[in-house]
């Protein structure tokens, strides 16, 4: 059965809902936004000067510097 995108929606909603509480649902849904600016037109901005080998040794960098990164806590 194909489901219409409101229909995702309202079931993504109602599993938070039923999961979290009305309360932490909304709190978990401000905590969240959807951004600002063109992430691919950005991308290439940068991306384009750096060499496949830059790239990762960056993206390897990143991954042991930040091990808390889904510790904070939302109030």
């Amino acid at each position: 059965m194909i489901r219409t995108q409101n229909e995702i929606i309202k079931q993504g909603y109602d599993a938070l809902v039923n999961s979290l509480g009305i309360a932490d649902a909304i709190r978990f849904i401000q905590y969240y936004s959807p951004g600002k600016g063109d992430y691919t037109k950005e991308r290439h901005q940068w991306l384009d000067e750096k060499s496949l080998d830059d790239v990762l040794i960056e993206t390897k960098r990143s991954q042991s510097d930040d091990f808390n990164q889904y510790e904070e806590i939302i109030e």
